[in-house]
């Protein structure tokens, strides 16, 4: 029997003037190294996924976000090359002057408007996606 790892992905936006950014990483390491990501990550056992959440968007941004909600849960096979991987991630909203600075894993952070995406990790255009229909903004 194979293991099914479970990690957590965080949507982090904010809004500037009427333009609305998301926060991404680019990956320090393989798989998708030097590609943009959401921010997240594993969870440790025994650990709540709130808490995985705002701990990997701390670790990997220095973002300490109180307001996190859960936006879904994705496990298409293959979605991460490692293993089977099943991602739940949240939302999040802060305020306009909300910087942050890579750590961690992540090797660079910026926020991107929403009309100008990069390639994105994994399936976290998928997961933006989602987000954008369900965000009130």
């Amino acid at each position: 029997m194979s293991k099914i790892f479970v990690t957590v992905d965080i949507v982090l936006l904010k809004k500037e003037n009427t333009e609305v950014k998301v926060l991404l990483i680019k990956r320090k390491n393989e798989p998708f190294k030097d590609k943009w990501a959401l921010p997240g990550g594993f969870v440790d056992e025994n650990e709540d996924l709130m808490v995985a959440a705002k701990r990997e968007l701390l670790e990997e941004t220095t973002i300490d976000c109180k307001s996190l909600s859960q936006l879904g849960a994705y496990g298409k096979p293959f979605r991460d090359p490692r293993s089977h991987v099943v991602s739940v991630a949240y939302i999040g909203l802060v305020d306009t002057n909300t910087k942050g600075k890579a750590a961690d894993d992540a090797k660079e952070l910026d926020w991107f408007s929403l009309d100008e995406l990069p390639e994105l990790a994994f399936d976290h255009g998928d997961i933006l996606q989602d987000a954008i229909k369900k965000a009130i903004l």
